[in-house]
């Protein structure tokens, strides 16, 4: 559903623009009805249609009550989020909170992620990029320690 990448001012007030392809797919998906919260794994936010939300949000509840690893989900994933509805303008506002998590300044960077999308700041986006392709480059060269799965996946 969504994918690639798309640079993008956010305004001083915290609101960026949602990129004009994916609009409508919002608007059909889910009336233009998200969630946002910050990202365990990485410095950035992660934007979802509301009905994909709750599909995360049931898995998260679905696990043991004493399990740490859904403790930590439903305490900071969860605990972070907000509801948010896109604009008539397309837009959606970025609560400060969150801003200040991924260090959100003008220039942001919004990246597909299938069923969601991410917003980084330009600056740590360009520092994962260079990170992942290092990493990338190394996997491949370890071929043998791949999952099957992977070793596998073809387009």
């Amino acid at each position: 559903m969504f994918r690639g990448s798309d640079s993008i001012n956010m305004d001083s007030k915290g609101r960026m623009a949602i990129p004009t392809r994916y609009r409508s797919v919002l608007s059909e998906l889910c009336n233009g009805a998200m969630v946002i919260t910050i990202d365990m794994k990485s410095p950035c936010l992660t934007l979802s249609p509301l009905p994909e939300w709750k599909k995360f949000e049931a898995k998260v509840a679905s696990l043991p009550a004493m399990d740490e690893l859904g403790e930590m989900l439903s305490r900071f994933i969860i605990g972070q989020a907000k509801d948010l509805q896109l604009d008539g303008n397309g837009r959606i506002l970025i609560p400060q909170e969150l801003r200040d998590f991924a260090a959100l300044h003008k220039h942001i960077v919004l990246v597909g992620r299938t069923q969601r999308l991410e917003i980084w700041s330009e600056e740590q986006w360009n520092v994962e990029v260079m990170k992942s392709r290092e990493s990338y480059l190394e996997i491949l060269s370890e071929r043998e320690s791949m999952s099957e799965a992977l070793k596998n996946l073809s387009w």
